[in-house]
């Protein structure tokens, strides 16, 4: 299969006759880009599992345009979700509601319960529209592989898999969404993403759980994700400047501290500096590490940005892509 590159006038209207014919197109999101299928399409979103090597089992997150789409996909909704989606709609929050019977399984990975969000990037929302249906889209890279947050890395990973990639320019968030969980009595979050602990729940008034470990079965939590192919290791600021004191010449750096680019100058090694900021880190994150990934080394080493609440999605994500 030849994968077109959608990047024209017309890009979206392609984009939507490939996902009517049941084909694959990968489409930007704010936060990193999917592979989407129709939702209301079994046979469709099969093939999403069948391109990236996804076990069945494990539920996709269906993206619809607006709230008022909720009811298609859900029911028994509590005013929570309309409350948080009129707060954060369009943007980087799933809800876990419990699905309607209309909803196919291989959309669930067979549970009762549905993942629904709505994203904010502009030709995935002209998309939807022109849709008018929810498309089931999870991260469009090979299972436990680096997310992609442009279309170059897309191509990289599933070139000759799917029909199309939708060419919508680097995502401006660079973290899969946060996933709450709203079919329980004291809302949990089930990936920590974007949208804070802290933020949610000034929205709702009531204390949100954030459970260090939990047994739900969400997309992106299995122990080991986010990988590239070569090893990852992660050091705290100290910890890699006394390696590189000492450097190997089959390593490269990922870094965000300006105190270590000089040590990283005298080793001579490859590198890339990530923002200091959380924002600019994350947007960054996957990037850099496709990026070195490809680089004639064999080991990638990557700075921990600061251990707390701001930062616990990256950390979440860093914990299931090292190496160590």
């Amino acid at each position: 299969m030849k994968t077109e590159k959608l990047i024209d006038v017309d890009a979206v209207a392609r984009a939507a006759k490939i996902i009517k014919s049941g084909e694959l197109v990968a489409v930007p999101t704010e936060t990193v880009y999917g592979l989407a299928a129709d939702a209301n399409n079994p046979d469709a979103v099969a093939k999403i599992f069948a391109a990236k090597g996804r076990p069945a089992d494990h539920p996709l997150i269906v993206h619809i345009a607006s709230a008022e789409h909720l009811t298609n996909w859900a029911e028994h909704i509590p005013d929570s979700a309309f409350q948080l989606a009129a707060a954060f709609w369009p943007g980087p929050l799933t809800f876990i509601l419990p699905k309607k019977n209309c909803v196919n399984n291989v959309v669930t990975g067979g549970h009762k319960s549905v993942g629904v969000r709505c994203p904010a990037h502009p030709l995935m929302r002209e998309l939807l529209l022109e849709l008018n249906t929810g498309l089931a889209a999870p991260s469009a890279n090979p299972y436990k592989k680096i997310s992609p947050t442009t279309a170059e890395q897309v191509l990289f990973g599933l070139e000759g898999k799917i029909a199309a990639v939708l060419d919508g320019g680097p995502c401006e968030v660079g973290l899969e969404s946060t996933i709450l969980d709203l079919t329980v009595e004291t809302p949990r979050i089930l990936r920590a993403g974007p949208i804070s602990k802290a933020q949610i729940e000034q929205v709702l008034g009531v204390e949100v759980l954030l459970p260090k470990k939990h047994n739900i079965a969400v997309s992106g939590n299995v122990k080991a994700h986010y990988q590239p192919n070569k090893p990852l290791y992660a050091f705290s600021t100290e910890e890699l400047k006394a390696k590189l004191l000492q450097p190997r010449n089959d390593i490269a750096v990922l870094y965000y501290t300006a105190t270590l680019v000089s040590h990283i100058e005298q080793a001579r090694l490859p590198s890339l500096k990530l923002g200091e900021d959380k924002p600019s880190y994350a947007k960054g994150l996957y990037y850099g590490l496709f990026t070195l990934d490809k680089a004639d080394i064999r080991e990638i080493w990557l700075e921990l940005p600061p251990q707390n609440e701001l930062w616990v999605d990256v950390h979440d994500r860093l914990s299931r892509a090292v190496s160590n």
